[in-house]
Formats: C-alpha cells, structure tokens, sequence
C-alpha cells in the first residue's frame, strides 16, 4: 500500500481528472462503435437476401436498420469528436512527441469517417430512387470504409502498446520515422482482428436482442424471426472465432508485453508452473487473496507448458508497472470479458446444434431470454476488454517509451473537474436523444406495421422498391398517410 500511495502522491494533480475525463469519453463512446462497424455489414446482409429471395420483409428490416444506422452514426460523430479534442487538450505531450510518428492512424480514420457519412448518405436517398442492384452496389463500400476507420484507430493504439519506426535523437525525440513499420506493430494484427470480429459479434447479437424481446412478448411472426435469424446468426459465427483470435491476442501480449500480461493475470514473481487466478485480489506484497487458483494453469495457457516462464510484475522497478489495485482492476475486467465470451459461445452452440438438427432456432424461453441478455452482455465485455488493455498498460501511454504523468496537459486539475461534469451532463442528453430518437422510430414502424393489418395486408408485402401499396384514407395516424416515394420509415 506504501508504494501505491507514494506514487500517487508523485503524480501530477491534473492527471486523476484527466484520466477521468478521458476514460468516461471512451466508454460512452465504444457503446456505439459496435453498430458503428458492423451494422453496415448486417444491413448489406439482410439487404442481399431481400434480393436474391425477393423477399420484402427482408428489404424492410434493411431500410429501418439503415435508418437506425444513420441515427447511430450521428451520434457517433459528436463523440468522436470530444475524443479528437481530448487527445489534444488532455495529452499534449503525447501530441506534441509522438504525433508524427502515430498520427497518420488518426488520419486514415478521418478519411473513413468523410467517406462512411457520404456513402450513408447515398444508401439512405437510394431507397425507392434508385434500381434495387445499383442501390445495393452502392452499398456494398459501407462495410469496407467501417473497417477502414477502424483500421486507423486500431494502427494508433497498438503503436501506442508496442512503438516501432523511429529512432531516438540524443534529445530523446523521435526521428526517420518509418510510417509502414510504424502502422504494422506487432500488436497490429491481433489486435485489429480481434477488434473488428468483437464489433461483428456484439452488434450481432445487441440487433437480435431487439428481436428476441420481440419473441419473448409473443411477436412470432416472419419480420421478427427474420429479424433475430440473420444477426443472431452472424453473432454466432463470429463467436467462436473470437475465442481463437483471444488466445493469440493474449499471447502476443505474453510475448510483446510481459509486464502487461502479468498484471492481467496478477503475476507477482517471475517463475514457471504459475498458478492461473479466476478473479481474485493482488496485493502491494504480491500476495494475492480470494478467487480461484488452477495450478500450472497460466504457464499452460502462455506457452502450451507448465515449464513456461511467466513474467512477474515484481520483475521491474514499481514505477514501471501497474499499482497493485490497477493490476486486479486489469483481471477483473479481463475475468469477467472471458467469462462473457464462454456464455455467449454456449449460446451460439445451442443455437447452433439446433438449427443442425432441426433446421430452425430453438424453440425455449429460456434461449431467448439469454438472447436477448446477451447484446448487453457482450457490450460489457467490450467495455472489460478495453479497461484490461489500457489499464494493464500502467503507468505507460506509450509503452516504454513515455508515461501517462509525463504526457498530460498542465490546466488546472480545477478545471478539468469541470470539464468532466460539464461532458457527463452532454453526454447524458445526447445518450438521452439518442434513445428518444430509437423509442420514436419504433413507435412509427409499429403504427406503420399496425396500418398494414388493418388494411388487410402484411408489412412485408409493401416494398421498399417501387409504388407502395395503397392505403385506405384515415390511416393516416396508423402509418399511411402520403404514398410519395421514400416516406415510410
């Protein structure tokens, strides 16, 4: 507990609200970027099946998921933007260094950012305005410019974990920067994989959450099951893939990163047969009380063998390393996105060894009820692994190279106080839109749909290509109203 506190009381006054500041811009703002990725992937899937089968309730579902994704994106532009400025005004001397070195990142997502609204944009006016295929080719870039976003962050980050393509001067600064090497870290590729299949799976099963509640409360019919088929799918695919692309993460971690690791796993003493420890608390003598302890475990998961040598956090100096209370901080988060992941893989074998034998979901309660646990469930896991990464990273921002104290603004921690509350109070109104927004629309597609029954028809039958079906007059409040091109929801 000494040494904690000592290098807390070392610590500049403004980097407590920084960190704050910046860890709540963060998590509020990976809540969106699950939908921002890979919703455009599932909207072009729903949408090629709507062709190829000609299938109209397929095509409904894309048009309203491609509206929720503009909705989404919008959102995603203004906190995007905090966290743009953040970078700057937080962390000028990670800025002012480094910039030249991993900021070609941050330009390659801004690009893809212009991109992604215009081809929005586009796929939003084409409904009804355009010929069904040129419609879907001209979607076909969105899901390419989302990873092409996703690529510029994940490039800046993993620089930041493990810096390459530069060289020091005598003052310390970085020089003949290679922008490839710089790019294509060794932390790169895992990271980025893993990143985008954890986008798809979450996106995949928060969409058929929606749809699983549906079922729950006796909505059976084709829009719903479609509706939960498509992206519960997808989600489930993805899911075990994920497990494969986590194990090589972590061990490039192991190898690139040893202290990180062992902060993740509450390593105290460089040894082999290291016991694993499922949660758990590491304390400031490298004893470690609660959870549970697997024997040989952890130097079997690192290098396929109990003989393998695990790092310890004591292995470095204390300034060097993650806090006692930042290493259980870094587990915990890493436990609970791993026990997570482990529920959600029962539930796509579930669904997967039904549909295997029966051709259809299942049929339980109980699977949808967990379906529908399960979007929230894997954005949580999102979020634990975002904590893990960065908070095992302690005290470093860019690993090895520059801590967090020394790249943090000097403006008083007074202020930054204020700046905090000042974003909570945005941020809760945007959020607070957000879901108004979200609540509207499916207020209008159900008066919408409701219309349709009445007029003796089924939503499904009403394209979005082409002349709607007609409306009875007085339908007006049940989603009729008007039969101009492009004015249902």
């Amino acid at each position: 507990m000494h040494t904690s506190v000592q290098l807390l009381s070392d610590a500049p006054a403004q980097l407590l609200p920084a960190r704050e500041l910046m860890a709540f811009t963060l998590a509020s703002h990976i809540i969106l970027v699950p939908l921002g990725v890979a919703l455009p992937l599932i909207t072009l899937v729903m949408h090629g099946i709507g062709l190829r089968r000609k299938d109209a309730t397929a095509l409904l579902l894309a048009r309203r998921w491609s509206a929720v994704m503009a909705v989404q994106f919008a959102v995603g532009v203004v906190t995007g933007t905090v966290l743009s400025f953040e970078f700057g005004l937080l962390w000028p001397g990670l800025m002012g260094r480094w910039g030249d070195v991993f900021g070609i990142g941050f330009g390659v997502e801004a690009w893809a950012f212009f991109l992604e609204a215009v081809l929005i944009a586009i796929y939003l006016y084409g409904w009804r305005r355009l010929k069904p295929r040129t419609h879907f080719l001209l979607g076909l870039p969105l899901p390419a410019t989302a990873l092409l976003g996703a690529f510029g962050i994940l490039a800046a980050n993993s620089w930041m974990n493990t810096p390459r393509g530069f060289s020091l001067d005598a003052d310390g600064n970085p020089v003949d920067v290679d922008v490839w090497k710089a790019i294509f870290t060794p932390m790169f590729g895992p990271q980025y994989w893993h990143f985008v299949v954890a986008m798809l799976l979450t996106a995949g099963y928060v969409v058929a959450g929606v749809y699983a509640v549906g079922w729950l409360r006796g909505r059976r019919d084709h829009y719903h099951r479609l509706g939960f088929a498509v992206p519960f799918t997808l989600a489930a695919i993805a899911t075990p893939v994920q497990f494969v692309l986590g194990d090589s993460i972590a061990r490039s971690v192991f190898q690139e990163q040893p202290v990180k690791f062992a902060a993740m796993e509450i390593v105290w003493k460089t040894d082999t047969r290291v016991p694993e420890y499922i949660f758990g608390r590491l304390h400031e003598d490298g004893t470690v009380t609660g959870g549970i302890r697997i024997p040989l475990l952890d130097s079997f998961l690192a290098g396929f063998s109990a003989d393998t040598e695990v790092v310890g956090l004591s292995s470095v100096p204390a300034d060097e390393r993650p806090t006692a209370v930042q290493a259980t901080i870094a587990h915990w988060a890493f436990d609970i996105m791993v026990f997570i992941g482990s529920g959600l893989a029962l539930l796509a074998l579930w669904y997967g060894l039904v549909w295997l034998r029966h051709r259809r979901a299942p049929a339980s309660k109980w699977f949808y009820g967990s379906a529908a646990c399960a979007g929230v469930a894997s954005v949580v896991a999102v979020e634990c692994g975002w904590i893990a990464s960065e908070v095992a990273r302690q005290p470093w921002i860019v690993y090895q190279n520059m801590r967090v104290a020394d790249a943090v603004t000097a403006t008083r921690s007074t202020t930054l106080w204020i700046m905090l509350g000042v974003v909570v109070v945005v941020y809760v109104f945007v959020f607070g839109s957000l879901l108004a927004v979200l609540l509207k629309m499916r207020t209008r597609w159900r008066l919408a749909d409701a219309g349709a029954a009445a007029s003796a028809r089924a939503p499904e039958e009403d394209t979005p290509y082409g002349p709607r079906a007609p409306v009875p007059a007085g339908d007006a409040s049940a989603g009729g109203g008007p039969t101009r091109p492009g004015d249902r929801p």
